[in-house]
Parts: structure tokens; sequence; C-alpha cells
């Protein structure tokens, strides 16, 4: 889905601006995923307070490694370990015993929703992700402002569609609509490299 890969885009921009210096980028995420990440840490704390407090220390982990970050895998991926490996700790350090391994599979396809890992990626399909995460970044600059300023609300800031109505002081129709188009203008950048992706495939079918 052309959503996916532009949050996916966008998360790869993300950490490419923290792992340069840009601490404000860092501030994006965190306010993109904290309440995923507290949704996750509470299936295995229970106690609010505390889930506060530990996804408050999965941030601070994740800055404290987001250098050694590659994107061997998906950011959400990677950050849902270390939310996941923080809670375990979180409950040893208690004297707790953390939830069963199933309950942990499920959290992570909850997580990631249904994203695949990327897990067989060749040098071909890694040029193919790079040169998309490319052609998303420039789609997303050359927007008109009021596209580029939705799409970034909702994707990056993971605002609902009443509070970007808000904050762009216009009707939630009209978010709706920007964040369509803006969509669309994307998908269109992308298409020639994914239908292009798809010839070897179907040449060897």
């Amino acid at each position: 889905m052309a959503e996916d890969r532009v949050s996916q885009a966008l998360d790869q921009d993300l950490v490419a601006r923290v792992q340069r210096g840009d601490s404000a980028a860092f501030d994006l995420l965190v306010r993109k995923y904290q309440n995923r990440v507290a949704a996750l840490i509470s299936r295995y704390v229970r106690d609010w307070a505390e889930v506060q407090d530990v996804t408050q220390d999965t941030f601070i982990r994740a800055y404290r490694a987001i250098g050694g970050f590659r994107g061997d895998a998906l950011f959400s991926t990677w950050l849902h370990r270390i939310a996941v490996n923080t809670a375990k700790n979180h409950l040893a350090a208690n004297s707790r015993r953390p939830p069963t391994d199933a309950i942990e599979l499920e959290d992570a396809e909850q997580f990631e929703s249904g994203l695949r890992l990327r897990d067989t990626d060749t040098p071909e399909r890694e040029l193919m992700r790079q040169q998309l995460e490319q052609t998303v970044l420039a789609a997303v600059e050359e927007l008109p402002q009021d596209l580029r300023d939705a799409i970034t609300l909702r994707e990056v800031e993971g605002l609902s569609y009443e509070e970007i109505a808000e904050r762009m002081d216009c009707p939630i129709g009209t978010v709706r609509s920007r964040i369509f188009r803006a969509r669309e203008a994307i998908d269109a950048r992308m298409r020639p490299l994914l239908d292009h992706d798809d010839l070897p495939k179907r040449s060897r079918a």
C-alpha cells in the first residue's frame, strides 16, 4: 500500500537525520510511535504508571542505540524488539514472569500491522528499496505546501484527521482530500519503479 511505503520511507529519513545529530527528528519518531509502544508494553506490564516508565525507557534505549541501526529490518520492528526486551527486563527486575512467547508473537504481528520482514533482501532488492525511499522523499518535497503538511502530520506525527483539521484550521473533509491527493501523487511517482521490479518475477513464471 502507498500509505505503508510512505510511512516506512519517512521513518528512514527521520532515522538518518537522527544519526546525523538532529535530535528533533527523534522527537517526531517518539510522537509517531509512543502510543503503539505503550500499547505493546501494556501487554506485559499491567500498571499504567509502570507502562509509562517502561515506554520512556524504551525510547531512551532506542535513542542510545540508533547509531547502530542499519535498516536490516523496518524501524518499527527494531523498536518493537527494544520495547519487548525493556518490558521483560523490567519484569525480571521486579521478580515477575513475562507473558508466553505466543503472546509475544501476536504482539509482533499487531505492532508491524501485517508488514513483511525483509529477511530475503538481495543486493538488487536493497538497491530498489533505496530507490523507492528516495522517490518517496522527492515526491513529498514536490507536493504543494498544504498537501505536504497534511501527509507529514498524518504519517510522521501520527495525528488523527480531527487533530490535523484543527492544526491546519480546515474541515476534516479537506484534510482527507489533501492526504488522498498526496498519497495518489506519491504512488504515481513510485508506480514505474514497482512495475519495473515486477518484470523479472513475471519472466520467471
